[in-house]
């Protein structure tokens, strides 16, 4: 199973890797890759795969029966190739940047409302999030981006690490999706934002509030019956 290195450390720019096996050859599973999947409203990484000073330019990145496929642009990459990843860095830290933000505003409106996520998908310009709220309130949601931003003026440290899941369930407002639940695995990752969130969360952040800067609301919708959707954007 290839080992997904952006779990444990979401900063790797570029990572060596060996071909572990090619489908029509094009869709390239290595032993270990910096390249997130698609999955969990998290677009898949981009970037490319070096052989010989030759580019394979990924087109999409997926988890199919538990592996990580890598599909290239062109045919050429053979099993057991010694080759380099390079990931598309500016791309992955905007998503990752957002991806926390979005963790912070789910949590402080959780925390006021009892609100869960009913829907999310982060994109590279904006990130729409969709919360069961009975009653729509613009204003509720404009506070709650205010409050955010105040928390990334501040030095709040963002870490992950894993829990048993017995151990992981215990911990209050941990699942925040709704007509959801975590994976059925023994072992459960959790991002922790200190003193604002605990969350079971398999995609890549940042390691520090202050690194967001901040965002700014794009719109709000009323998407029917206890379901508001809010679009904002890092600014």
């Amino acid at each position: 199973m290839t080992k997904a290195l952006f779990l444990f450390d979401s900063y790797l720019k570029e990572t060596p890797a060996i071909v572990v096996s090619v489908k029509d050859g094009k869709y390239v599973v290595l032993d270990q890759t910096i390249f997130y999947p698609k999955g969990g409203g998290q677009p898949h990484d981009t970037g490319k795969i070096v052989k010989d000073n030759e580019a394979y330019n990924i087109v999409y990145v997926g988890k199919f029966s538990g592996e990580i496929s890598h599909e290239v642009d062109h045919s050429g990459l053979k099993k057991g190739d010694k080759v380099l990843c390079v990931l598309d860095w500016t791309r992955r830290y905007k998503l990752m940047r957002s991806h926390t933000a979005a963790h912070v505003f789910a949590a402080l409106l959780h925390k006021e409302t009892g609100a869960l996520i009913t829907g999310n998908q982060i994109e590279e310009n904006h990130v729409r999030v969709d919360f069961n709220i009975e009653k729509f309130d613009k204003n509720l949601l404009e506070k709650h981006i205010l409050k955010a931003n105040k928390l990334f003026n501040d030095d709040i440290s963002v870490s992950w690490y894993e829990l048993p899941r017995e151990e992981a369930l215990k911990i209050p407002g941990v699942v925040k999706m709704a007509a959801a639940f975590p994976p059925n695995l023994l072992i459960l990752r959790i991002v922790e934002i200190a003193g604002v969130d605990k969350q079971t969360d398999g995609g890549t952040h940042v390691k520090n509030l202050r690194e967001i800067a901040k965002i700014e609301l794009i719109k709000t919708a009323n998407k029917g019956k206890n379901n508001r959707r809010i679009y904002f954007k890092l600014n």
